[in-house]
C-alpha cells in the first residue's frame, strides 16, 4: 500500500523538497511516494514500486582520498571502486561511513537523494541509469521515492556520466 500526501511536503524529506522548489521541479513535489515500509534498500525500494531493480538510483557517498563522492547506480549493479578511483584520478576510494554520509548530504544512508545535499560534492553517474525512460530515487528519507527520467536525474544532479559499474564475468 502506497501513500502520497496531497502536496508531497511530508512525503519528501524537508530539505529535499526545497531542493526541488529551488530547480523548478515542483511537478515531482507531487510525485513523491511514501511508503509504510521502508525503502532503504534498492530491492526494497523495487519491490514497492512494483518496477525492475536496475530502475531504483542508489546514490552512494564514497571517500575519494578522503573527499566525498556521490555515484548515481542502477540498483541492480554493484559500484567498481577501482573504476571510480581511475575515473577521479585518485589515490584511493572507500565506501564513505555512515557519519561522513549525514554530514556531506544532511540524510541518512537509506534515504539520500540525488541531490538536495547539505555540501556541494562531485557527483558521477553510471550509464547504465540511461538504459530507462524513467527511474526511482530517494526522496531524502527511507519511506519515500520519486520517479525522474534518468537524463533529468543526471542534469538535476550535476553529474558526469561514467562507466563505473561492476562487470559481470
Amino acid at each position: 500500500m502506497t501513500t502520497t500526501d496531497a502536496d508531497g511536503s511530508q512525503a519528501a524529506h524537508p530539505r529535499f523538497a526545497e531542493a526541488l522548489r529551488e530547480r523548478g521541479l515542483d511537478e515531482l513535489t507531487g510525485r513523491i511516494r511514501r511508503f509504510p515500509d521502508a525503502t532503504r534498500t534498492a530491492a526494497e525500494a523495487a519491490a514497492a514500486v512494483g518496477c525492475e531493480l536496475s530502475q531504483i538510483c542508489k546514490s552512494l557517498i564514497f571517500a575519494a582520498d578522503g573527499v566525498p563522492v556521490l555515484v548515481l547506480m542502477d540498483g541492480a549493479s554493484r559500484v567498481d571502486l577501482e573504476r571510480v578511483r581511475e575515473e577521479l584520478g585518485a589515490g584511493k576510494v572507500t565506501r564513505a561511513r555512515a557519519d561522513v554520509v549525514r554530514e556531506t548530504t544532511g540524510y541518512a544512508i537509506g534515504g539520500v537523494p540525488p541531490f538536495g545535499h547539505r555540501t556541494r560534492t562531485r557527483v558521477l553517474a553510471d550509464r547504465s541509469l540511461l538504459a530507462h525512460d524513467l527511474v526511482w530515487a530517494a526522496a531524502g528519507n527511507p519511506h519515500a521515492v520519486f520517479p525522474i527520467a534518468p537524463e533529468d536525474l543526471v542534469a538535476h544532479a550535476g553529474a558526469t556520466l561514467v562507466d563505473v559499474r561492476e562487470r559481470t564475468a
